[in-house]
């Protein structure tokens, strides 16, 4: 059995500094665990003496990373990654240990530096284990809006997650070599993630493992710009991240028991847990403050009889170009996920109703996770006491019936389902004509396109008939 080697020399672009030489009995060639364990543990070198009849050293073979390995184009990789190297004798093995892995670590260390894009942008390898291709799909959308650098992506589709790394151990090589090909050094996956796994799987690879939930944190923590925004996305992180909190001794554990408790007192994690759940007492404190103010405003609009209009639907359907087009406005607007964060209202005109207040909110997405529900659920009160929900949809997305079928349930789950509610069909310059006009009738929507300005008198008029038959 090989001893733990922990993190030793584990750095992007180094080896650890170790050699694996072992016997084989029965003339056996280096075999597929030989050369798993040279990848997955990081190694110098694996070399395998072949032992005589008389008990004497035989025949050598050596096997290393091959420096091909890291060309940039995918039809110049090698399809076996190692360089085997073999001798009839042990004494006729012509191999400069030291030269080699000096002149394969100089090579890792050029590719890696010449790839590196800013100072302050990540490179990811995405890994997709679910089946659905439209989930993976998504999940390169999120990565490519939390501004990182996509170095490359890998896919095993797995009916159940690998109980403690994931993926399997072939994948498992895989992501390794690919990681110090592509010089990546955070995996994100299209998957929650156990606190195990997550451990496991960077003590494997020594890449930093994220999953979707830290993910859509990370997008938001960057789209907040608001006090309400930061708040919520700071308290959505402290939920997510306080089970997560964990010490790699278990001795350290608190010691109770006899008078007063005896034992060390508290660890240096038990501190860090107590600090983070004070600090999600205080933002709970905060947040409800904030509610409270928001009452008061809506409390205050309800009295001067101004209805409102709360523009909801998938993230990045053209929800604030929607609110642009309608408006006059110039809030930023980009085919990005998660663009907007923080609510934005605008007063607006109607022909007959007079002034109504319209309000964008934050998009939705499959599987929003729960702590971010919760903490933005003071936000998304305002939609309980909205006079007419406009659901935008992207008419052009193939999976759009879907996302329309997800937004709903998400509003159901809100308890939002009695609220009334108009769809509305963007992007419509895009589609087939009689396509359109299916999905028209499906949803009894209507359709506009919110870039180019079309059909947005329609729009005004069906909500504005919609208010007055309230």
């Amino acid at each position: 059995m090989l001893p733990d080697i922990g993190r030793l020399r584990g750095g992007a672009g180094r080896f650890r500094g170790l050699r694996l030489v072992h016997t084989h009995l029965r003339g056996e060639a280096l075999t597929t665990d030989d050369l798993s364990d040279l990848a997955l543990l990081r190694l110098d070198m694996v070399v395998v003496v072949q032992a005589t009849d008389e008990g004497g050293a035989g025949a050598v073979e050596a096997a290393y990373l091959d420096p091909a390995l890291l060309a940039g184009d995918d039809d110049a990789a090698p399809a076996e990654p190692f360089v085997h190297v073999y001798a009839p004798d042990a004494r006729a093995l012509d191999l400069d240990l030291v030269a080699t892995m000096n002149a394969l670590e100089d090579e890792f260390d050029r590719v890696i530096a010449a790839a590196r894009g800013p100072a302050d942008a990540e490179r990811v390898l995405v890994i997709g284990v679910r089946i659905e291709d439209r989930h993976f799909e998504e999940t390169l959308e999120l990565v490519r809006s939390a501004n990182v650098i996509i170095a490359g992506s890998l896919r095993q589709r797995r009916k159940h997650v690998h109980p403690r790394t994931i993926v399997g151990r072939g994948k498992l090589q895989e992501i390794i070599l690919e990681g110090m090909r592509r010089s990546a050094d955070v995996a994100i996956f299209d998957v929650d993630l156990k606190p195990a796994q997550a451990r496991a799987f960077e003590d494997a690879t020594g890449m930093k493992a994220i999953d979707r939930t830290q993910l859509i944190l990370d997008i938001f923590a960057q789209r907040a710009h608001s006090r309400d925004g930061k708040l919520q996305v700071e308290l959505a992180q402290l939920r997510y991240s306080l089970p997560r909190l964990t010490d790699q001794d278990a001795g350290l554990s608190r010691l109770t028991g006899g008078i007063g408790g005896r034992g060390p007192g508290e660890t240096v994690m038990e501190i860090g847990r107590r600090r983070i759940r004070d600090r999600i007492r205080r933002l709970e404190k905060q947040v409800a403050q904030l509610s409270k103010q928001r009452n008061l405003r809506r409390q205050q609009r309800q009295r001067q009889g101004v209805p409102v209009l709360s523009i909801v639907g998938y993230t990045n359907a053209g929800k604030s170009t929607l609110l642009n087009a309608l408006t006059s406005s110039d809030i930023e607007a980009s085919s990005r996920l998660f663009m907007t964060l923080d609510p934005t209202s605008r007063r607006l005109r109607f022909p007959q109703e007079g002034e109504v207040i319209i309000t964008d909110t934050v998009g939705f997405i499959s599987e929003l996770p729960p702590d971010l529900v919760e903490a933005f659920r003071a936000t998304l009160e305002e939609l309980e006491h909205a006079s007419l929900l406009l659901h935008v949809a992207d008419a052009s997305d193939p999976h759009v019936d879907d996302k329309i079928d997800v937004v709903n349930e998400l509003l159901t789950e809100l308890d939002l389902g009695d609220v009334p509610t108009l769809c509305v069909l963007n992007k419509a310059d895009a589609v087939d004509p009689e396509e359109l006009q299916a999905l028209v009738a499906r949803h009894q929507a209507v359709a506009v396109s919110a870039l180019r300005r079309e059909g947005l008198e329609r729009l005004i008029s069906v909500a504005e008939a919609r208010l007055s038959a309230r």
